[in-house]
């Protein structure tokens, strides 16, 4: 599996029984699985429309919309009689006692309501084959649409990867800044209780273990470690793809939780500079983490 968007589109379109049918799937951004489905008279199809979109995606507001048409030769006419019937009645009362052109039937079955159009109905065998029919179209879309997901997955991958790549480099750097180095903090204290124990009088055991509790303080061993066990679980996530979109915001959340804390342990510029840059690459992260499915 592999990497796969929340944004893209599908189309498909059927015919059968005289009918004509177009399917329609959007899918933007989603916190879950947000179907909403505009059906234009085959409402009795929601259900399984639902289903049928839940069973390929799990994550993306999609929008389903379908529209239905009938050919026009499809339908006919029927010629309401007691109308006509009427109308030339009263054509032949009024023909000789008027001026005014009385018409030919044909003028007559222009009267709105005596010619009437007759839309073909269909039984309940005939109805459910059609639908059998567009719920095989809809699948359709929703193939094309889980196939325009997947190669804008592609390119989020791509840009996941990168991401990473740049957190991993930041952190290899953090690593070798001298505020980052038990022995750098080790000879900065010990000089500076030195400083300290030649300008006055001080219990030595005590300035020893306030020097001991700073030097924990100060220490961002275990930050990085945890920064660098972060970097192996989201590199297994990205390539094992999937719906992996949750676990991927949870760990940014992790990152950043990491990042605060090396920049308020840090103690040297250096330091410092490596986690701000960590906090603008794990931002950056987690903006394209909000597109993983």
């Amino acid at each position: 599996m592999t990497v796969s968007s929340m944004t893209g589109f599908g189309r498909a379109d059927g015919a059968a029984n005289g009918f004509s049918w177009v399917w329609e799937l959007r899918s933007v951004n989603g916190k879950g699985l947000d179907v909403r489905a505009r059906l234009n008279g085959a409402e009795r199809l929601e259900a399984p429309v639902r289903d049928a979109v839940s069973k390929t995606f799990k994550r993306g507001n999609i929008g389903v919309s379908l529209n239905v048409t009938r050919p026009g030769e499809d339908s006919s006419y029927r010629i309401n009689r007691d109308l006509l019937e009427e109308l030339v009645r009263l054509a032949e009362e009024f023909h000789g006692t008027s001026q005014l052109d009385v018409g030919s039937i044909a003028d007559l079955l222009n009267v709105r309501g005596v010619l009437e159009a007759v839309e073909q109905t269909e039984d309940d065998a005939g109805r459910e084959a059609r639908e059998a029919e567009m719920m095989k179209t809809l699948q359709q879309a929703i193939v094309l649409l889980r196939e325009n997901r997947d190669a804008e997955g592609v390119k989020l991958h791509e840009m996941l990867v990168g991401h990473i790549d740049r957190i991993a480099e930041t952190v290899v750097l953090a690593e070798s800044c001298a505020g980052a180095r038990t022995d750098a903090i080790r000879a900065r204290l010990q000089r500076q209780i030195g400083e300290l124990m030649e300008a006055g009088q001080f219990d030595a055991d005590r300035l020893h273990q306030e020097a001991a509790m700073l030097a924990t303080k100060m220490d961002v061993r275990e930050e990085i470690d945890r920064l660098k066990a972060h970097i192996a679980a989201a590199r297994s996530m990205i390539d094992k793809g999937g719906a992996i979109g949750r676990k991927l915001d949870f760990l940014c959340q992790e990152f950043n939780r990491e990042a605060n804390t090396l920049c308020s342990k840090a103690n040297d510029i250096e330091l410092t500079s490596c986690g701000m840059d960590l906090k603008v690459i794990i931002d950056q992260l987690r903006e394209q983490v909000q597109n993983v499915e």
